[in-house]
């Protein structure tokens, strides 16, 4: 059973919450899908059960059809935020990385019958989520960088700095409407370069200037 774990191998004292997910949050990715860029967070959510460990062996379902990566920052939630909390910042604990894998086919399908994307965003071990760095300042937040490598070709690059809607604002946006509390994690968004994955293929995420996180695709 997946448990959310810090860097240096200890786990987070912490449950496993819900993933508040937001999506079209780089102008680029928006562009090479043909979708229009926002003007206010579009934001979904995956359950518990999308948690799966980034480390040794990403395992997907061959029957659910073809998965796509999305590399993105994730954040994690510390303490319980509101639509009262003013500095939201300060409620983050650890920052890490993810992939908001998507069926992307049936995605297609529901955005042209106007239908909610659960059935290809929320699926079973859809968030491989890496460690997390802990947050112990509101500094650490302010220039955070992604590298994601398929088969050790650099597929994408992210930046805090390079979002639509920084951390704040997407935190404050979200609590408007969706209390978060400790455990919950976001993910802030996917730059260009989203492709599809295979069977076999090698993974690397990188935070930063950290040591990368490594791990293999098993369709099963």
């Amino acid at each position: 059973m997946y448990r959310h774990q810090w860097a240096n191998g200890n786990e987070v004292d912490l449950p496993t919450g819900k993933v508040v997910c937001v999506g079209r949050n780089y102008i680029a990715h928006a562009q090479e899908l043909n979708n229009p860029i926002p003007s206010v967070p579009l934001i979904f959510i995956k359950p518990t059960t999308a948690y799966q460990a980034f480390e040794g062996e990403v395992v997907l379902d061959a029957a659910l059809g073809t998965h796509h990566f999305e590399a993105e920052i994730a954040l994690l939630v510390g303490r319980k935020l509101d639509k009262h909390c003013a500095s939201p910042l300060e409620g983050i604990v650890g920052v890490g990385l993810a992939l908001d894998l998507t069926l992307r086919d049936e995605q297609d399908k529901l955005k042209k019958l106007g239908h909610p994307w659960e059935r290809a965003k929320a699926y079973d071990g859809s968030c491989p989520i890496t460690a997390f760095s802990p947050v112990t300042a509101v500094e650490q937040l302010q220039n955070n960088k992604m590298q994601f490598w398929l088969n050790n070709e650099l597929k994408q690059v992210g930046h805090s700095q390079m979002m639509i809607f920084a951390y704040e604002k997407l935190l404050l946006e979200i609590c408007r409407f969706c209390t978060l509390l400790p455990g919950d994690v976001i993910l802030t968004g996917t730059p260009k370069g989203v492709g599809k994955l295979t069977n076999n293929a090698s993974l690397r995420l990188q935070l930063n200037d950290e040591k990368p996180f490594t791990a293999h695709v098993s369709i099963q």
